[in-house]
């Protein structure tokens, strides 16, 4: 039987195409699945350009099979069996069959990102959360359709207590009742969306959304060529840049006209080359961001720029960007393969992305990605685009600033991981130091700053009824929710108070306004938020939340200001309870090795400590805590953080009270009465009322003296009530949003812990207030042990750890000068000393401290030095200084050069190196004094010789040898007299012929003359001494010559 479709449905549909709206229709009811053939042929009628393409999420079983062969098997099938007429086909076969369909696991709804769709099928309303409803419905273009399947209901209340998937997450072995908060407020917020129609299987609008009574069609508000406003704007920058080389044609490829100004405004810094420029670039999600970003890197490309680096958290985030960069090359006519080349990564987990582009055309240019802590590579950029800044820690960002062009990106608010702290602090800052810059003539300090803001979306039209109320239920526009405090108290006059969540997430107007003001406090102080985080707050058993407030004004009928939020885990300030865990069931995560959800630090504790029994005690975790922008570092956090300790201690309240508390027990008669009540309720709805009886009691002790069923009829739904007829509003008898920590009861505690990312600043905050380190990233676990893996992970995980943080985590004691070392100890270390360091090395260690040697020599034995110091086995008094280089040189392995860059020049490598010897020396005298006797024993000994005196002084023993230095002299001399001896040297012959020789000369022989005279001596004589006088003949003719001359 066909039945006429309700035209308001009808005009919903049409208004949306019109406007470029989407609209939303849940659907509930067994048979929903066969009216998305009726939206979607209305939606095609209303469209007339194309038939709307489809997007189906599910969890698990789709339930029709998503493959076209299989089906037209399955058809086929059924024509062969006689079961299938032709001409009377089930509409819902032919939807399927005409195609146009993607079908996606929500665990795969990743992959959808970036791709639009003019229909979005969520079914398995169990499986949902807050990440997959934003995710899915955001693919969804101006115009098209949003549908949510729910099964056949009794009451839409009925949501309240589904059970969802993720509660699977929130519960522990302690806390095992996950809340249904989030769904409540979920069904509460769709009566407040006007694009949205709660109807049952059969197209009939539920009381729910009464809102669409008054719908009537809108008329189109568009110009004469059928464009809006603002896209006749984009034409004409279009139109007037067409002929501006590369500007023109990359502004083709906007589509909204903040898009096509935020490309010029980049194009504008490329071409100045301004290297100390930064242009940020904030929007919300779907603003077209990335593919701003990626058009304007093709420009620079065109502009001439060599190396061009970009950066996001993980190299899958500049899909989009890469892919723009592409279609710039097209259209400023670069060709692939000819002009340019496409990297893609080969490492596995970024599942081939494009981490390179390689471009030839004019000259040898690079786009290349690099990891946001990488920024030791960026010596030689010219332009480093930072995408999804805001999932970046601020440190990191930082650290990426230089001499050169930076393009910055961030969502301020989205689905994806988004936080203000870049907006709030670093862009704060970077305006500010320009301004002081421009004030200053002629000054090259600053940096020039801009930034643009993106406001229109691409896919559908400003004003977006779905946006509003998507923004609004997950709290994802919350930046300007922040309010302006007009007066900061002092910390000591705040109070901290106690948030009731069924109060919170009940929907009231005020309690909206809260919530709102509590997540603008996330956002803006951590740097990475989801919306999963708000289920989490709503539905988690175990999980708290307190506010710190000023001092509160009772007169004034006004919400006060939200100073700081703690959020704990029981085991904003967001505090979570963790604990109570059986001894069996830690006995058995040890023995199989698996840690259940929850309980972060119990579990923890058991595996690392191999301790079944201490998750069996209670504690609570601190999830988060976050501050006002303008009360940073004034003191509030620890004044939170003080008064949560002493609320769990039990100081904040008497003990007269709580042991009057302990003592209360319900009275009978209100037992019985309720028990009664509760059985007077229609019989199938027994069980659900006894469920709530210990809630209706807590709720009802201010109603003795009222009628107990007008109660129930104010607070428990009618079931007897149809759908049709049920009207859904939010609970009136409520209790108090804000509880002060006096009038609470606190849990049972036996410590309180934190969980955090090591940073310097948050390890001195929490160490301010005597939390003890127990794990980090490895596995440590009591203080003791913490310190010693960690020194030993200083060499390998954490070597690029700052040194400041490594200090403060290991909080060493430097000042021994009161302590005398025990002779235990001493032992101690002696045994220790014995099995480190052979006799060598310490003979190694005396040449160095005596100038010897090198230190590089001894470089093998600082890791030794280092560890035994820093473990408190050396009561050796140093400096911060001298410690910290020992750190550095010993327990990071680093060298000299590193530690001087550490120290930001502070001290000369020089005097790094007189410090250093400083330390060496005063480790050597401790060890040598520990263990200079097994020391001396093990060394080689040399032979020792006994030094006797002389028989004689040193006097007679000189003058004994001056007189055998005589006697050989006189000797000596006496043999040269000898006549026998110079005998040899007589002229032989008779004088005769010696003066015959005179006379025959014929002149006087002058003095000093020779005169030659023929020997008579034997021929034997001469031959024998021939050679000998030829050599004194030869000389005397020199000489004769030499005299005559």
């Amino acid at each position: 039987m066909r039945k006429k479709v309700d035209e308001r449905i009808r005009t919903l549909i049409e208004n949306g195409v019109k406007n470029r709206h989407r609209s939303m229709f849940v659907i509930i009811g067994d048979k929903s699945r066969d009216q998305i053939v009726n939206l979607h042929y209305m939606l095609s009628k209303a469209v007339v350009k194309s038939r709307p393409t489809v997007l189906w999420c599910y969890k698990d079983k789709l339930e029709l099979s998503s493959h076209k062969k299989k089906r037209a098997k399955q058809i086929k099938k059924l024509m062969q069996r006689g079961l299938l007429d032709p001409e009377k086909v089930d509409p819902f076969s032919l939807f399927v069959e005409t195609g146009g369909l993607t079908y996606c696991l929500y665990k795969d709804s990743e992959r959808i990102l970036g791709n639009t769709f003019g229909m979005c099928i969520l079914q398995d309303f169990e499986a949902l959360t807050p990440n997959l409803l934003a995710r899915t419905i955001e693919t969804v273009q101006g115009g098209g359709l949003i549908i949510l399947l729910l099964r056949s209901l009794s009451s839409l209340t009925s949501l309240y207590t589904m059970v969802m998937d993720v509660h699977e997450r929130y519960r522990t072995e302690s806390h095992s009742e996950a809340a249904g908060r989030f769904n409540e407020r979920f069904l509460l917020s769709l009566a407040s969306c006007k694009a949205c129609v709660v109807m049952d299987d059969e197209l009939n609008i539920l009381p729910i959304s009464s809102h669409i009574k008054s719908i009537t069609p809108v008329p189109v508000n568009e110009g004469s060529e059928g464009l809006s406003e603002s896209e006749r704007d984009l034409t004409i920058l279009k139109q007037e840049l067409n002929e501006d080389f590369p500007v023109g044609p990359l502004i083709k490829k906007c589509c909204t006209l903040d898009q096509g100004k935020a490309v010029v405004t980049f194009l504008d810094a490329i071409l100045d080359k301004n290297l100390r420029s930064t242009v940020a670039l904030l929007a919300a999600r779907g603003r077209g961001k990335s593919a701003a970003l990626g058009l304007a890197v093709a420009g620079a490309i065109a502009a001439g720029y060599s190396n061009i680096y970009v950066t996001a958290p993980s190299p899958e985030n500049l899909k989009t960007l890469f892919e723009f960069v592409c279609k710039g090359f097209d259209a400023i006519e670069y060709k692939v393969h000819i002009d340019y080349d496409v990297v893609k990564s080969v490492n596995p987990e970024f599942k081939k992305a494009t981490v390179r582009i390689n471009i030839y055309k004019q000259h040898r240019q690079t786009i290349q990605y690099i990891q946001p802590h990488e920024h030791e590579k960026l010596s030689q950029v010219e332009l480093l685009v930072v995408d999804e800044a805001a999932a970046i820690p601020l440190p990191l960002v930082k650290s990426l600033l230089g001499p050169y062009l930076v393009f910055l990106s961030s969502t301020v608010n989205g689905y994806e991981g988004t936080g203000r702290s870049l907006s709030l602090k670093l862009l704060q800052q970077l305006e500010e130091q320009s301004q002081l810059s421009k004030g200053v003539e002629g000054s090259l300090s600053g940096r020039v700053f801009k930034k643009i803001e993106l406001s229109e979306s691409i896919r559908y039209a400003s004003a977006d009824p779905i946006e509003s109320w998507l923004n609004a239920l997950l709290c994802l526009d919350v930046t300007n929710s922040v309010p302006s405090i007009s007066r900061l108290p002092p910390p000591s006059e705040c109070d901290l108070y106690y948030v009731n969540r069924d109060t919170l997430f009940s929907y009231h107007k005020d309690s909206e306004l809260f919530l709102q003001r509590m997540m603008a406090l996330y956002v803006s102080s951590h740097y990475k938020n989801s919306p999963n985080d708000l289920q989490l707050m709503a539905d988690a058993p175990a999980h708290h939340l307190f506010v710190l407030l000023g001092p509160v004004d009772e007169s004034k009928n006004q919400l006060p200001d939200i100073l700081c939020v703690i959020q704990i885990l029981q085991f904003l300030l967001q505090v979570s309870l963790e604990g109570q865990i059986s001894r069996k069931s830690a006995i058995k995560s040890l023995s199989v090795g698996y840690q259940p959800h929850g309980d972060q630090i119990p579990w923890k504790f058991c595996e690392q400590f191999r301790d079944p029994d201490f998750p069996s005690l209670s504690g609570a975790r601190i999830v988060r805590i976050a501050t006002h922008p303008s009360a940073m570092r004034l003191g509030y956090g620890s004044a939170a953080i003080e008064l949560l300790t002493r609320y769990y201690e039990g100081q904040l309240r008497s003990f007269s009270e709580l042991d009057v508390e302990d003592a209360e027990e319900t009275p009978q008669g209100s037992q019985l009465r309720l028990s009664e009540a509760a059985e007077k309720v229609h019989d199938s709805r027994k069980l659900y009322l006894i469920l709530l009886i210990d809630f209706i009691m807590l709720d009802c002790r201010h109603c003795e003296n009222q009628n107990i069923f007008a109660w129930f009829h104010a607070n428990i739904p009618t079931f007897d009530v149809s759908l049709l007829e049920e009207n859904i509003k939010p609970k009136t008898d409520l209790p108090p949003l804000l509880v002060h920590l006096h009038e609470r009861r606190p849990e049972k505690l036996h410590y309180l812990g934190v969980s955090f990312g090591l940073t310097l600043d948050l390890f001195r905050f929490w160490k301010k207030h005597k939390f003890a380190p127990f794990y980090i990233c490895q596995i440590p676990n009591n203080v003791t042990e913490f310190k010693l893996r960690f020194s030993r992970n200083l060499s390998r995980d954490f070597r690029d750890i700052e040194y400041k943080l490594a200090m403060s985590v290991l909080d060493p004691k430097m000042d021994f000068t009161d302590i005398e070392p025990a002779p235990s100890k001493s032992d101690e270390l002696s045994k220790l000393i014995n099995i480190l360091l052979s006799p060598y090395d310490m003979g190694r260690l005396k040449d160095y401290s005596n100038n010897l040697i090198d230190y590089l020599s001894i470089t093998d034995l600082l890791s030794i030095l280092a560890h035994l110091y820093f473990q408190g086995k050396i009561p050796v008094t140093l400096t911060y200084v001298q410690a910290s280089i020992l750190l550095c040189m010993g327990l990071q392995n680093r060298d000299v050069s590193y530690v001087e860059e550490q120290l930001k020049k502070a001290l000369e490598r020089q005097q790094i190196l007189s410090y250093f010897k400083k330390v060496m020396i005063k480790l050597y005298k401790y060890l040598y004094g520990v263990a200079s006797k097994e020391i001396e024993s093990a060394l080689p000994r040399l032979k020792e010789r006994v030094l006797e005196p002389h028989s004689i002084s040193v006097d007679e023993d000189l003058n004994d040898a001056a007189k055998k230095v005589e006697e050989e002299m006189k000797g000596k001399s006496d043999g040269v007299l000898n006549p026998q001896l110079l005998q040899q040297f007589a002229i032989e012959g008779r004088e005769g012929e010696l003066e015959n020789a005179l006379e025959n000369g014929g002149e006087k022989v002058l003095s000093g003359g020779v005169i030659s005279v023929k020997s008579s001596r034997s021929e034997v004589q001469s031959n024998k001494s021939g050679k000998k006088r030829g050599k004194d003949e030869h000389g005397s003719k020199s000489t004769s010559k030499k005299r005559k001359s």
